[in-house]
């Protein structure tokens, strides 16, 4: 097997590496031949390697089950309960098998040495740099469930942002799709038959009877093709969107959709004001929590914008330099964030940026709800009476006449 291990030499100096051996006490006696006194030893992979692997193709982790997690890690820290029996108590009682293999990795590592964000840090595919870094910073100043408390706020206030924008969307996609599919099969199926009767009278048709009689037959032979091209289109942008040029033209242009834009751009300044204020109210250098926040705000203009004002800073600018250059971020957000580090309360300024533009989607997000209702209403009644018009109406005509 495979260890991974840290040992002090002679000389105090850390040291890092590998080595193969049958067990971890055999790996142990070959570090001290060689004249290392092991710090921590760590099975390769880990004894939950197989079974982790298993578990992530079919769950993941999602933010509710962070936000409980770190909940509950904040309440039986505060209680005195010892780290790694928190996690295991946490780890039982997770109904999630990834997470659970997660959480006693976690207690493993800790059990043999390691700080609780180095062990975190192990699994960036669960908890994110944001975290790390504040639970590190607490480790380091002895406020720990503090940080832990503050973690769980921060994605809090992200799942409930979040939760708002899909609850609003929702509603509108699922009343589109299921309108979308019965349209698609009373045209692709139901009115040919109808039509039969206009075909047989053949009567003198207006020409957007003749379009929609056109387009039925053509749907009600070549239907297959219509499915496949549109699940073609579809799994083409998803393919698109996930290469690297493709989300970078996504993040770009989804600020120019109507509506959505705005939401979106208020979305990622509350997520970049909210937690580069976290981070720096902890205690985080200001580089490296423009570092952390570029990595987490969740889209790659922004990203760019907030690694150009940390090269800023690193110059000797300030970042409120980069954020005016910025189309993206409002005039106001940088002005304020100028006046923030003019006199000293960065943090709090952006706390109060952030606060202000979580209501301001929250606001946009209701009346979008309201708004969508009866657009809604109205493109449905749209369709029917453009059936009604150009199939029903006439066939009533043909009928009548024959009378």
């Amino acid at each position: 097997m495979k260890f991974a291990f840290k040992a002090k030499s002679v000389d105090g100096a850390l040291k890092e590496g590998f080595v193969e051996a049958e067990s971890r006490d055999a790996a142990n006696l070959v570090l001290q031949k060689n004249g290392l006194l092991p710090v921590l030893i760590r099975e390769e992979g880990g004894k939950y390697a197989v079974m982790k692997d298993l578990s992530r193709i079919w769950e993941g982790v999602n933010n509710k089950e962070l936000v409980a997690f770190f909940r509950q890690l904040s309440v039986l820290i505060e209680a005195k309960v010892p780290v790694t029996s928190a996690l295991l108590a946490i780890a039982e009682e997770t109904e999630n098998s990834y997470f659970r293999i997660i959480l006693k990795e976690t207690k493993d590592d800790v059990d043999d040495g390691m700080s609780l964000s180095e062990a975190f840090g192990k699994h960036m595919d669960v908890f994110s740099p944001l975290a790390v870094n504040l639970i590190h910073a607490g480790e380091v100043s002895g406020g720990l469930q503090h940080s832990i408390g503050f973690v769980a706020d921060t994605l809090e206030k992200d799942y409930i942002l979040v939760s708002k924008i899909k609850s609003a969307l929702y509603y509108p996609a699922f009343v589109l799709g299921v309108a979308g599919i019965i349209g698609f099969l009373v045209v692709a199926f139901i009115v040919p038959k109808i039509t039969v009767v206009l075909k047989d009278f053949g009567a003198d048709l207006p020409w957007y009877t003749k379009v929609i009689m056109a387009t039925s037959d053509f749907l009600a032979v070549y239907w297959w093709t219509v499915v496949l091209l549109v699940g073609g289109l579809i799994w083409a942008f998803i393919y698109y969107i996930r290469t690297p040029d493709g989300r970078r033209a996504w993040d770009e242009q989804i600020f120019s959709i109507p509506v959505a834009g705005k939401i979106a751009q208020y979305i990622f300044i509350a997520r970049l004001s909210e937690n580069l204020g976290i981070l720096l109210n902890g205690g985080i250098p200001i580089i490296r929590s423009l570092s952390i926040v570029s990595g987490i705000v969740g889209n790659q203009t922004f990203q760019a914008i907030i690694l150009d004002a940390a090269e800023e800073v690193r110059k000797g600018g300030n970042m409120s330099t980069a954020f005016f250059r910025a189309k993206q971020i409002p005039h106001l957000v940088s002005q304020m964030v100028k006046i923030g580090e003019e006199s000293g309360t960065i943090s709090a300024i952006l706390g109060n940026v952030a606060s202000f533009y979580s209501q301001e989607v929250d606001g946009m997000t209701r009346n979008l709800t309201t708004l969508l209702e009866p657009i809604l209403i109205v493109a449905l009644g749209i369709g029917v009476a453009i059936l009604v018009v150009g199939i029903l109406l006439p066939i009533y005509n043909v009928v009548g006449n024959f009378s």
